[in-house]
């Protein structure tokens, strides 16, 4: 055993002393592979990121909402449709929604103001999300003025921030009372932005749609799968861009495995040959190129790694904003919450350390088992 380790040791110094003989080239390769297992790294981080927030997106989406169509249009829905709809058979509870989009000039955003359902907002106070107070360096106590539907100035004291853990949701996102809704927006009590429908018996949601419908047809009503279905229809747009950085990033990768498939340089191969004549075997010569494919592929996976980790939850992912903002230039900064899955770390690892330590290999195996006179002549 321990002749074994004295072995393995004499060969590693034998590698370490290899690699920095071709210093240039090792680290060209090194550069090379970091930055292929950062593209295929941050696409992998950045399309699990974008499901972990969509999943906190419909936890809490409602069973049903139903909206008002005028002219093809969407529209505010009178609040006595909620009576109508609470007769139906298998509705346990409507309830009206206020919510709209008010741009800030200062910030060049829109923010998203919603009278919210479970907190009590005294008037003339607002929540704020976090990107917001990030963006705009307020914080609770501070004012925050608006411009009214009519012109009118109104300023609001910052009561809290909302949490962080899923600024895709909150970033931009204002809380306020329903009076001061009204106000901003010029809504009468009469006027709802949607209604949100809860039923006893979720098999029933298609059934009960079809019933509003047919009592309020100017109304349209959506279910949760629905609004699954378009975030899935979003995220997979968002996600083909993605995709496509993939498949650019694995090609390259092709390339760069083909040509280290292709063979050894002359060098190379009269140092094979070098090794054989003075008594080297062909698992020795395997073993130093096994752990020179080792070495670098240890450091560049490593590298590329924390790179990828550190551009998508610490850098907000800026290579992949276009694909995470879409058409909404205009939506403050936020940050996807970091998170690490060994899974993705395995799949990563296999598709670039293993192809790479092979096509290291093979071509080294190949010059090894000719004769050495005829290597070191070639």
């Amino acid at each position: 055993m321990a002749v074994w380790i004295e072995k393995q040791r004499m060969i590693l110094d034998f590698t370490l002393s290899s690699l920095m003989r071709r210093k240039g080239k090792n680290i060209s390769l090194l550069l090379v592979y970091t930055l292929v297992v950062f593209i295929l790294g941050s696409a992998m981080f950045f399309t699990q990121a974008m499901k972990k927030e969509a999943a906190l997106i419909l936890k809490d989406a409602p069973e049903m909402v139903v909206q008002r169509l005028l002219q093809g249009r969407y529209a505010p829905i009178p609040m006595g449709y909620l009576e109508k709809i609470r007769k139906i058979r298998g509705v346990i509870s409507a309830e009206a929604r206020l919510w709209g989009y008010l741009y800030d000039s200062a910030l060049g955003a829109n923010y998203t103001l919603m009278v919210s359902r479970n907190t009590t907002i005294p008037p003339e106070t607002i929540i704020i999300g976090h990107g917001i107070s990030r963006s705009r360096r307020i914080y609770p106590r501070d004012m925050m003025a608006f411009r009214a539907y009519n012109g009118a100035i109104h300023t609001f004291v910052v009561q809290d921030v909302l949490s962080s853990e899923s600024e895709l949701v909150s970033s931009d996102l204002i809380l306020l009372s329903e009076a001061d809704y009204r106000v901003l927006f010029g809504l009468s009590a009469e006027q709802a932005t949607d209604l949100v429908v809860t039923v006893r018996n979720p098999k029933e949601l298609i059934t009960i749609a079809n019933k509003i419908s047919e009592l309020l047809p100017d109304t349209r009503p959506i279910i949760r799968d629905e609004m699954v279905r378009t975030y899935d229809s979003v995220f997979d747009w968002r996600g083909g861009i993605v995709v496509v950085l993939l498949m650019m990033a694995i090609l390259a990768f092709v390339i760069f495995a083909w040509e280290k498939a292709s063979g050894l340089s002359a060098e190379e191969r009269r140092e094979i040959g070098i090794l054989k004549a003075i008594g080297w075997e062909t698992g020795d010569v395997i073993t130093v190129r096994g752990y020179e494919g080792l070495l670098v592929s240890f450091f560049s996976f490593s590298l590329g790694i924390l790179l990828a980790y550190a551009h998508i939850f610490f850098s907000s992912a800026f290579l992949f904003a276009p694909a995470l903002k879409g058409w909404s230039v205009l939506y403050p900064a936020f940050r996807l919450t970091p998170f690490l899955d060994p899974y993705q770390i395995a799949v990563l690892f296999f598709l670039t350390v293993v192809p790479y330590t092979i096509t290291t290999i093979v071509p080294s195996w190949r010059a090894a088992i000719v004769d050495p006179d005829s290597v070191m002549r070639t």
